[in-house]
């Protein structure tokens, strides 16, 4: 009986194309509305997890200043000493690396750039997860005595050398020139959209000597060993920096130290929670989606009332005229649910690349919104069903 009565509704759905699909209209938005917002936001969150793992694993992230953002209040610069003594008298610490900074034009095979010039040590390699293309990091006598090579990354190498062979070729910084003796591995686009590949990495005292003329050193990279308690890192750290910057016990911290993997888990609580106030939006549709297909129901119950008086008076139990009407409307509600996982998948596809986020598919979803659609069949079709299988089937046959 149930085969019947799919077969009579799919029948009945075919007789009035175009007004079965105005009448699932509301269903294929709101179903591909929720499924692309839920599968974007999951590629979202997965970016940014990709993102902050660019920065490095395990990666803590100190800096001058008493808090982050604008008003920040300012504070002493680091030395390449703090570093030295993180990595020596802090446990849990798989390398440091102090890191300095500036803008500078830099100009090769008659091209100029204008980029990033960063100093460090090799740790730094380490810590902020580069990894080399091309070439080699530096020696230790390099590192010493602030020698005139560097590392420059993909997005430098693209745009003063081309296509042409950048290792071993001369580049200038500023006033000085340096050999390439390594081209960093691509890394792509970080948070808030900068280009991770706009680099060129030299060692920290030719930075200093050559560039800046400051000791100072503006971050410390501090990379935790695996296994390790974050937590308990954190706090040996800000304890030992602020002996070094002899700071009473009622003075305000004058550094801040910023965890990368609670920065990521922040960052993906707020996409998720974004995520699902979106899709609790676009699941509004849905219901007025339900509503359409009750008031279509409802006229396809007056045009058929003698069809409906003639079942009746032949034999035909109420509940059989009440899951005939009922299987249209959730053959209705499915088939709209259906058109709206292929709309959301392409849609979704498309956004993913535009937005440059990795497409997840997420079947869960999927099946949750046919299942979803079906159920909205069942509840907005449930009225217009039992009023068909309530009608006397005398004043059915009567109606004109």
């Amino acid at each position: 009986m149930l085969l019947n009565t799919l077969l009579l509704a799919l029948r009945s759905i075919r007789r009035n194309l175009l007004r079965s699909f105005l009448t699932i209209l509301g269903i294929v938005i709101g179903v591909s509305a929720v499924i692309t917002m839920v599968t974007l936001g999951q590629g979202a969150t997965q970016a940014v997890h990709n993102q902050i793992a660019s920065l490095g694993s395990n990666l803590l992230m100190v800096r001058p200043g008493q808090r982050q953002g604008p008003g920040g209040g300012g504070g002493a610069a680091f030395k390449e000493a703090d570093a030295q003594a993180i990595a020596t008298q802090l446990g849990g610490v798989q390398a440091v690396a102090p890191e300095a900074r500036a803008s500078v034009t830099v100009v090769a095979n008659g091209r100029n750039w204008s980029t990033s010039v960063t100093g460090s040590t090799n740790d730094w390699f380490e810590v902020s997860n580069w990894k080399l293309a091309q070439g080699r990091r530096y020696t230790d006598e390099e590192l010493q005595a602030g020698s005139a090579v560097c590392v420059i990354g993909e997005t430098v190498r693209r745009e003063l050398f081309g296509s042409q062979p950048a290792l071993g070729a001369q580049v200038r910084v500023k006033q000085f020139s340096c050999e390439v003796v390594g081209i960093l591995a691509s890394k792509g686009q970080a948070a808030m959209g900068n280009d991770q590949d706009d680099v060129v990495m030299v060692p920290l005292h030719t930075l200093q000597r050559r560039v800046t003329g400051s000791r100072n050193v503006g971050t410390l990279l501090v990379s935790m060993q695996e296994g390790s308690d974050p937590s308990r890192v954190k706090a040996g750290l800000t304890q030992l920096l602020r002996e070094r910057r002899k700071l009473a016990d009622g003075d305000d911290d004058n550094f801040n130290v910023l965890d990368t993997q609670q920065l990521a888990e922040t960052l993906s609580g707020t996409t998720q929670v974004m995520t699902t106030l979106l899709g609790a939006v676009a699941a509004v549709s849905l219901l007025v989606g339900g509503i359409g297909i009750m008031n279509i129901m409802l006229v396809s119950v007056t045009e058929r009332t003698r069809e409906i008086g003639l079942r009746l008076a032949i034999g035909a139990l109420e509940r059989e005229v009440l899951l005939q009407f009922l299987m249209e409307a959730v053959a209705l509600a499915a088939l709209g649910g259906l058109v709206g996982i292929v709309l959301a998948t392409v849609a979704s596809i498309g956004l993913a690349q535009v937005m440059q986020v990795p497409y997840l598919f997420n079947p869960s979803i999927n099946l949750l919104s046919l299942v979803f659609s079906s159920g909205i069949g069942v509840v907005f079709g449930y009225f217009p069903a039992r009023r068909a299988a309530r009608m006397d089937p005398i004043d059915a046959l009567r109606h004109e």
